[in-house]
């Protein structure tokens, strides 16, 4: 068969999934590269004025210099360095409790199934800034009720210290996204053949040694795929540390990189602001791409 006879079925389904795929290219492109495209390319201009800032604004072209201003901005640096703290301390624990929770859901003995899987992800069909709201109110050193019990017993904890403010950050995180990722994980063990499962128990494998010796394995594109998801939801942390202003005054407006962006953008300082994007896209994207690197060495060990 000739290859002119390959390429033709290949072209007519190309032609038929060309009108579900173009709406969604064509959106990407509109909605994700274009204005990515865009900040890019604003981040190498600036605006100057003359006459001391009373005179005609004129944008001009500034190579690197928004990016060495980034680097050299103290309060970027440091906003990336906290929301690199809260990542490390959040996402191997969210992680590890949506495991366990969807190994349970999963297990043969486990009874209300449904239930326990809209209860886990009720949460996260919250918007954020509500989420934020109820734990602002727990975490409130004057309303939250907690504090109170704690005082009753004569422990005097406060949430909304400097020390303690990654902590609490990181508990809202993990009660809003852990049902996510629970489900995600479970959509993946249900897709093992049942047939694995029957013959590990042929050989004895049952229990919690069957779930951590064939089921986390088998799901294991599924733990890196939340895993990914989680690094890139972190890194665009803005709600929480927002809406918790009101109860922790001590946070600065520069708590977070995407923080520290609008109040760029806040002060008409667009093009630095647009810089600031990129480097943390560009953070994220090395992270997420040595993620799929170190996971694809150890699975090759």
């Amino acid at each position: 068969m000739s290859p002119l006879t390959h390429r033709r079925p290949r072209l007519r389904e190309l032609r038929r999934a060309a009108p579900f795929v173009l709406p969604f290219l064509l959106l990407f492109l509109v909605v994700y590269l274009a204005p990515a495209a865009y900040s890019v390319i604003q981040s190498f201009f600036a605006v100057k004025r003359s006459g001391l800032g009373l005179g005609g604004a004129e944008t001009v072209f500034t190579g690197l210099g928004n990016y060495a201003r980034v680097f050299q901005d103290a309060d970027f640096i440091a906003s990336l360095g906290r929301v690199g703290f809260i990542g490390l301390i959040q996402v191997p624990v969210m992680l590890g409790i949506a495991l366990v929770l969807a190994l349970l859901i999963d297990s043969r003995t486990s009874r209300g199934r449904t239930f326990f899987r809209i209860a886990y992800f009720v949460p996260y069909g919250l918007p954020g800034v509500i989420a934020a709201l109820v734990w602002s109110f727990l975490y409130a050193p004057t309303l939250s009720p907690i504090t109170r019990l704690l005082a009753s017993i004569g422990l005097d904890v406060s949430f909304v210290t400097d020390g303690a403010l990654p902590f609490s950050i990181a508990n809202i995180l993990t009660w809003a996204w852990t049902g996510y990722n629970t489900i995600l994980i479970y959509a993946a063990l249900q897709a093992i053949p049942e047939e694995t499962m029957e013959a590990a128990a042929l050989d004895g494998c049952s229990g919690w040694k069957a779930a951590l010796l064939i089921k986390v394995p088998l799901v294991r594109p599924a733990l890196l795929l939340t895993l990914v998801f989680s690094i890139i939801g972190t890194s665009q942390l803005y709600n929480e540390p927002v809406t918790m202003k009101s109860v922790a005054p001590n946070l600065p407006s520069t708590y977070t990189p995407i923080m520290a962006a609008v109040r760029s953008l806040s002060a008409n300082d667009f093009n630095y602001a647009a810089a600031q994007s990129v480097v943390l896209g560009a953070l994220i994207c090395v992270l997420s791409v040595l993620v799929f690197r170190a996971s694809a060495r150890s699975a090759t060990r």
